[in-house]
């Protein structure tokens, strides 16, 4: 019979089975990081950002970079009080229930899987440029081998412990990082002989610079990840908001650097441009930097893959646990603590769809576009949820003040006209398609779970509590 403090504790965690409180600050951070994949985005999102921000694109960047420090705040208002696995879908179930929180998982669940197949297209796409940059040109075929290959490696890696793929995901992003940084450095430093522009481009406005946020938040989404690891990480109320606030404000600096870089050498006229960076380098007379941005690009890719196969199966896991989705994905692995069962769902799914579009000949920079369009509008919907979750969480817990609503008010409506320009500019091709498709099997999902699962649905939102083990025993069982 248990009385006094421990009566009120549970038995166990209810995110028992996870290797809990193990994961240093900085590997905490490299889960973050490594999902943004900001050496991939310094390369390609600044052109596009620049056919409808001009010589505003900076502007734009500037601008986006306050939208994700906002969401990035508002999330940090649940992870100084909370540590969970299921990222801003746990988060949001404390703020706006369990409808909100319901379409925030969705919405996250489809960003973390289509990412993945993103990245996993990413990194075969741009692994098959380097090899023809030196001197083979691989068939599809080999980009679809490529897929399979880096999916089984990220699954092995995976499952062994989140301190190991967290340990290669450091050095890997750090690697990327580093190559991109030397590239820029290199532009910025060479002489001032930039090829002639592609054509007229917008002059500067503040429809430019509202333009261009919606395809600059393109180089931000996934920086909340660390918020998946909030079980495992040492001291999560300090660790994990610092790791996603520290991601906002690192990706923003360097994709500010890489598009005044290529703003500044195109003379304003970036946009339409293929491949930017591997143009500057050529009339800069350093074209060997074209095998050094092939290789960053590759590298920031294999790391996404490995932070992003992380984040989703824990996703999975929290929503197991919550009995939205079969229990059996919540089981852990006996020995490496990890979601094994959600690795074997999640993995597969993930290269069959890049590996298919390969095999079928879809060229890589089509698929990876397509891919990454649908995952950033799940992100978009995302985020739009815990921002708005954030005040409501702070009233019921009677800690509201007057900073979280002005951030909030900043940032809810900016996200809202994110995700309309971002319906209106998708019209016309196949994303909308499989948003609509997507959109359709979750609310076919929230149907059945009304009907047959209420209670467990009217309780989401699972996250780590203190057990009787962990007073009994001392540490986080």
């Amino acid at each position: 019979m248990r009385n006094g403090p421990l009566a009120a504790l549970r038995h166990r965690s209810p995110v028992h089975g996870l290797d809990r409180r193990n994961l240093r600050p900085l590997e905490v951070l490299a889960q973050s990081v490594s999902t943004a994949a900001p050496a991939a985005g310094m390369a390609t999102v600044p052109a596009i950002v620049a056919t409808t921000g001009g010589t505003a694109t900076v502007w734009s960047f500037v601008l986006a970079t306050a939208v994700a420090l906002a969401v990035g705040a508002c999330i940090a208002t649940f992870t100084r009080r909370m540590a969970a696995a299921g990222s801003l879908y746990s988060l949001t179930a404390k703020g706006l229930g369990p409808a909100a929180a319901f379409a925030c998982g969705a919405a996250l669940l489809a960003g973390y899987a289509v990412l993945l197949m993103a990245v996993l297209a990413g990194a075969a796409l741009y692994t098959g440029a380097l090899l023809s940059r030196l001197g083979w040109s691989p068939p599809s075929a080999v980009g679809a081998l490529a897929v399979v290959v880096l999916a089984a490696l990220a699954a092995a890696l995976v499952l062994r412990g989140v301190r190991v793929s967290a340990r290669i995901v450091l050095a890997v992003e750090a690697v990327s990082i580093g190559l991109m940084l030397v590239i820029f450095a290199v532009l910025l430093a060479g002489p001032p002989a930039p090829p002639a522009p592609a054509g007229a481009a917008p002059g500067w406005s503040l429809a430019g610079v509202v333009a261009g946020v919606l395809p600059a938040m393109g180089a931000f989404i996934g920086f909340e990840a660390a918020t998946t690891l909030g079980v495992e990480a040492r001291r999560p109320f300090v660790t994990v908001p610092r790791a996603v606030l520290g991601t906002a404000g690192l990706v923003g600096l360097l994709t500010l650097l890489a598009a005044h870089t290529q703003v500044v050498g195109f003379a304003g006229a970036l946009g339409g441009q293929p491949e930017p960076v591997v143009t500057l380098a050529a009339a800069h007379g350093t074209p060997w930097l074209a095998v050094l941005l092939d290789l960053g690009i590759a590298t920031s890719f294999v790391a996404c893959t490995l932070a992003t196969t992380n984040a989703l199966v824990r996703v999975l896991f929290s929503m197991a646990r919550d009995g939205i989705v079969p229990r059996r994905i919540g089981v852990t692995h006996r020995r490496y603590r990890t979601p094994h069962v959600a690795i074997a769902v999640a993995i597969p799914v993930g290269a069959a769809v890049p590996a298919a579009m390969f095999m079928a000949g879809v060229p890589g920079l089509t698929a990876l576009r397509g891919l990454i369009s649908v995952a950033t509008a799940g992100y978009l919907v995302a985020y739009l949820l815990v921002a708005l979750a954030a005040p409501f969480f702070l009233r019921r817990i009677g800690e509201l003040t007057v900073a979280p609503l002005i951030v909030t008010a900043a940032a809810v409506p900016v996200l809202a006209g994110v995700c309309c320009a971002f319906v209106v500019s998708a019209l016309g091709g196949a994303v909308p398609v499989v948003l609509g498709a997507l959109v359709l099997a979750a609310l076919a999902w929230y149907a059945v779970l009304r009907v047959r699962r209420p209670r467990e649905l009217a309780a989401i939102g699972v996250y780590d509590e203190p057990s009787t083990a962990d007073v009994h025993t001392g540490r986080a069982a």
